[in-house]
């Protein structure tokens, strides 16, 4: 098998095809150095996992994972929209100026993913305030008069959300455009999380005997501990406790030794999307 005639004539067929997956040397390189390690037979298949990078992008799946994440930038679009033109809600001041820049940067999202996949050639999810349940069947019925309990949806939408993109990521590495922006979504939530946390443990320290605050309440998750006094978002916590990490013990890694909550917080979890979907279901009206 002439690995040098194969590529040149896919080169000629396709002049791009190395901007695609890698340049041209690299490639060469590449398969030079599988071929002494594969039987001949064995090289198709070579081939293939080579070029999938080019010509076999999943487009169905790829959109499927945007509409999933459009679903969720509504349900966060909706509820900050809802929240920020609910008459005394949000306490005026910087409170109200972090939510009115998570509404927009949440509106935001949704126009891009919206354009996404409408560039893709597929259709758009679409939700309008109706659709949803900010209540979820009555859990959280003061949630647009009581501030304290918008805070805490607040921050299992946005914890919820980091742990659902990071567990999508994979689905997307074969575009590398998509997974860029699907990322730099990723750390927008994880920003918003932490601020909201962040202002739940100012106002933990206000109220220091509001059952909703359980806990030293951090930037970061820590085991799986939501700090919200009710068990109806445990869900969005549960598997955040692990401290084994690519089969390292996190624990006594490097000769140091740290505690389970120390070596929790170091790292974030995914979230699947039936688990998600099962998360966010009782807010969908």
């Amino acid at each position: 098998m002439n690995l040098q005639n194969i590529i040149s004539e896919i080169e000629k067929a396709d002049p791009e095809v190395f901007e695609k997956i890698s340049d041209r040397r690299k490639v060469m390189k590449n398969f030079t150095g599988f071929a002494g390690k594969v039987a001949l037979a064995s090289m198709p298949f070579a081939l293939g996992s080579m070029f999938k990078k080019a010509y076999g992008s999943p487009t169905d799946a790829i959109t499927d994972v945007l509409n999933f994440a459009l679903t969720l930038e509504y349900l966060e679009s909706e509820f900050y929209k809802a929240g920020v033109a609910a008459a005394g809600l949000i306490p005026a001041g910087a409170g109200l100026t972090a939510l009115t820049k998570i509404r927009n940067d949440e509106a935001a999202h949704v126009a891009y993913l919206r354009a996404a996949i409408t560039n893709a050639g597929a259709i758009p999810v679409s939700f309008v305030a109706a659709d949803f349940d900010f209540t979820a069947n009555g859990t959280f019925p003061t949630v647009f008069s009581d501030y304290d309990v918008f805070l805490a949806v607040a921050q299992t939408f946005e914890d919820t959300g980091v742990r659902a993109y990071k567990g999508q990521a994979e689905n997307l590495i074969t575009n590398n455009d998509v997974l860029t922006a699907a990322l730099q979504i990723h750390s927008v939530e994880a920003r918003h999380a932490a601020h909201v946390r962040s202002m739940r443990s100012a106002r933990q320290a206000a109220n220091p005997s509001n059952p909703l605050y359980v806990g030293t309440i951090k930037p970061w998750i820590s085991l799986n501990q939501s700090n919200i006094g009710t068990p109806a978002v445990q869900a969005s916590y549960n598997g955040e406790e692990v401290t084994t990490q690519a089969g390292v013990n996190i624990l006594t890694v490097g000769g140091a030794t740290f505690t389970p909550s120390a070596a929790s917080e170091a790292f974030d979890e995914i979230l699947t999307k039936p688990q998600v979907l099962a998360i966010v279901g009782p807010f969908f009206a």
